[in-house]
């Protein structure tokens, strides 16, 4: 049996229904799928379940994450961690598979080898039809770069210890962890005799990503950041990641312990109070709940404030509330992901509320 992951976050259930479908009528069974819900806003999620759950082969498992930025590393290092076969697939919830597409992949299990695949990209029109298979008109297909969708050994996996959970949002992920087991003995190869899978169509982050603050979480230059990690591991040989914890969700209760702290400390956004917080208070906190909230300061808007910058006399310098999201989220994600945590920006966008339990 082989086990394939759908690393996922409130995507749509018809792109769902789509790939689960195109799994369902493959001509070996011998499979199953570890449907991982990293976060999905919790209403929504009950939704999710209830399709997944009606694919016999399909489980579904959710880690609230819903109010973390996402990672696919770490989403799909949570499967990992359930998984049980020798060999384990990476796929993707914008995927349709050929109905042979399990069969291909017990011929290429070896352990020492890793195999990804060659995809036929959808438009956007096109992805809002439903074809057999070969009708589907394909507008472009992915190259020997691109090394994400597939196969591993679960062995080789676990002795590199898995995705680089440094890496969230968009990038770098999937070239990482091939370099790094091919500096641990395995080989990755390009599986571009045909194209046996489809993406199908979705707004990419890049284009997603603002200069200014949003109610998603997005960070401001987080691709080239992912870049410049994946160069770093390559300069230095990197081959073993993570702390011991790696693929550990985020609990049920730790959830809500998060949720239901209601006793906040207000900061304001002077460059001084939110540098002090990020590298004096944030690394000391232990053994409890912390939770901040970071709003603009008063005077910033008042009239006094202007007339005495225009002057050019003296006055608080401030961060913008895009830069202390930006600065907060880098600080998580290179020292404190591991720990439960919440992060939520207001709906008028005026506060940022950040918890964690360390």
């Amino acid at each position: 049996m082989i086990t394939i992951i759908f690393p996922y976050r409130d995507r749509d259930l018809i792109r769902i229904e789509k790939s689960l479908d195109s799994l369902r009528n493959q001509t070996n069974q011998n499979f199953k799928v570890l449907f991982v819900d990293y976060g999905s806003k919790i209403q929504f999620s009950n939704q999710v379940r209830s399709l997944v759950d009606s694919y016999s082969f399909a489980e579904y498992f959710y880690s609230y994450n819903n109010k973390q930025p996402w990672s696919r590393s770490k989403a799909i290092n949570v499967g990992l961690k359930l998984t049980e076969t020798p060999f384990v697939y990476i796929a993707d919830i914008d995927l349709i598979f050929r109905n042979d597409f399990v069969d291909i992949l017990f011929k290429l299990q070896d352990p020492k080898k890793a195999y990804y695949f060659k995809v036929g990209f959808l438009s956007k029109e096109e992805t809002a039809l439903t074809k057999d298979f070969l009708d589907y008109q394909i507008s472009f297909s992915s190259e020997a770069s691109a090394q994400g969708l597939s196969l591993f050994p679960m062995k080789e996996i676990n002795d590199v210890q898995a995705f680089d959970e440094f890496l969230h949002f968009w990038g770098a992920e999937d070239n990482d962890l091939h370099c790094r087991l091919t500096r641990a003995g395995v080989e990755s190869i390009f599986y571009d005799k045909e194209i046996t899978l489809l993406h199908q169509w979705h707004e990419s982050y890049r284009k997603s990503e603002r200069n200014t603050l949003t109610k998603e979480l997005q960070l401001k230059g987080v691709v080239k950041l992912n870049q410049q990690h994946l160069i770093n591991n390559l300069k230095n040989e990197v081959i073993k990641v993570n702390s011991k914890n790696w693929g550990m969700p985020i609990s049920e209760k730790d959830y809500y312990e998060l949720e239901n702290y209601d006793s906040s400390i207000i900061l304001t956004n002077k460059i001084e109070v939110v540098n002090h917080f990020l590298f004096v208070e944030l690394p000391r906190y232990e053994k409890r709940i912390l939770s901040i909230q970071f709003v603009e300061d008063s005077f910033q808007s008042t009239l006094k404030y202007r007339v005495k910058k225009i002057l050019g006399k003296t006055v608080p310098k401030y961060y913008s509330l895009k830069e202390i999201n930006d600065l907060l989220l880098l600080h998580i994600i290179s020292f404190y992901h591991i720990f439960p945590y919440s992060y939520e920006i207001s709906s008028d966008l005026k506060s940022i509320n950040f918890k964690i339990k360390k």
